[in-house]
């Protein structure tokens, strides 16, 4: 793995490839993704739990989100909550904000909302007369 990555840095690094080493380089990159999803798979994490702990990494609060980003509160509240996904247009305004590859929210599963435990109802019996 280490020679793979030196060979697709040295790559990347040049101002310009040749056909050849421009599919070299797709190939061993695909073969390094490959590799890397089943040796270090990374765990799929919910819009919740990014913006979470985006907003814990920057020490900022759902407030300050809404007003940097204008993605109105009560959204912000509902995502956090897991009732609701962000949209496209609410993961380019998030990642302009925190600074981050918008691709972080790409991968994440909805969170199951939190519910209130259903009330029991009980049933009238009727007894035959």
């Amino acid at each position: 793995m280490d020679r793979a990555a030196k060979v697709i840095d040295s790559l990347v690094d040049r101002p310009s490839l040749s056909f050849d080493e421009k599919d070299y380089l797709n190939v061993l990159s695909d073969l390094v993704e490959a590799y890397e999803e089943e040796h270090y798979p990374i765990a799929k994490v919910s819009d919740a739990r990014m913006v979470r702990h985006l907003m814990e990494a920057k020490g900022v609060n759902q407030t300050e989100v809404a007003e940097a980003t204008g993605i109105a509160n009560s959204t912000i509240s509902a995502v956090l909550k897991g009732v609701r996904q962000l949209t496209r247009e609410h993961i380019g305004q998030l990642a302009i904000f925190f600074h981050v590859d918008p691709g972080v929210f790409a991968f994440g599963e909805q969170e199951r909302p939190r519910k209130k435990p259903a009330r029991r109802i009980g049933l009238l019996s009727r007894t035959a007369v």
